[in-house]
């Protein structure tokens, strides 16, 4: 068996490199063009803001995770339900799959005030917010992977007396995991994007509303650390599910399979 590399620095290294890079030009542009700190804050008067205002902060996280964690698990089970759907009904793939689709034409900001003016100022317009954003890159994703379960397997399984549900345990759904984790990865990276947008239009706590004081009071600063905080959350989120799908999946990410994407740089 292929010795697993621990060059973990390897994949460390550069991004960390290029962050540094872009903070130390971003410091020295700050400082050396004279713009005063509401049109451009230097990296070092970002960080005195958010350490300034860190009470303020942490209830705002806690308020934008909250909205964050139950509309994510809300889209979870919704696009889970609707990718089985699909795939257990052609009639429901047929009709559900352009609608999905057509879904995502329409602009969240355009629905944003409409939610709040239906469900009011507290926590479910958010969580639907979420919830329209992050559930159909799994339900497509799931619904893909369903479909694509080895024919052969299935075949095989059919003729040795396999019912309807054992198929789609046995095979379609161990088919549709890596798919369905991708969809997952990208769900969870716009999660607290959405979480923040509705909180932005109408919300009474959370990131999004701190970032609007923030820019009504030129608070350029607090606008930088609100920003950089929902990156943090979204990368944080990001790693966990990768985490996750790397214990859940050790079958798929082999030591072989491993080995092959270290050598060709691909991840």
């Amino acid at each position: 068996m292929p010795r697993k590399s621990t060059h973990w620095h390897r994949d460390v290294f550069p991004p960390v490199l290029l962050l540094a890079s872009v903070l130390c030009l971003w410091q020295v542009v700050a400082v050396g063009s004279g713009l005063p700190a509401f049109i451009l804050p230097s990296p070092a008067q970002v960080a005195r803001a958010g350490w300034e205002t860190r009470a303020l902060l942490g209830e705002a996280i806690g308020t934008t995770m909250l909205e964050t964690t139950l509309g994510m698990l809300v889209s979870l089970v919704l696009g889970i339900a609707i990718a089985a759907a699909m795939d257990l009904s052609s009639f429901l793939r047929r009709a559900l799959y352009p609608i999905l689709v057509a879904s995502q034409t329409v602009q969240i900001l355009a629905i944003a005030p409409l939610l709040i003016i239906w469900f009011g100022f507290g926590l479910l317009p958010k969580v639907i917010i979420v919830v329209l954003v992050c559930f159909f890159p799994m339900a497509i994703s799931t619904a893909d992977g369903l479909s694509s379960a080895d024919p052969d397997l299935i075949a095989l399984l059919r003729s040795m007396g396999a019912s309807r549900s054992q198929i789609w345990r046995m095979a379609r759904l161990p088919a549709a995991m890596p798919s369905f984790f991708s969809g997952l990865r990208v769900a969870v990276t716009y999660s607290v994007v959405g979480a923040t947008i509705g909180e932005w239009v109408g919300g009474s706590a959370g990131l999004g509303l701190y970032m609007l004081r923030s820019k009504n009071a030129l608070a350029t600063d607090q606008v930088f650390v609100a920003m950089l905080i929902t990156s943090i959350l979204s990368i944080g989120l990001f790693a966990l599910v990768y985490v996750i799908e790397r214990l859940a999946l050790p079958w798929y990410y082999s030591a072989q399979r491993t080995e092959q994407w270290e050598e060709t740089g691909i991840y």
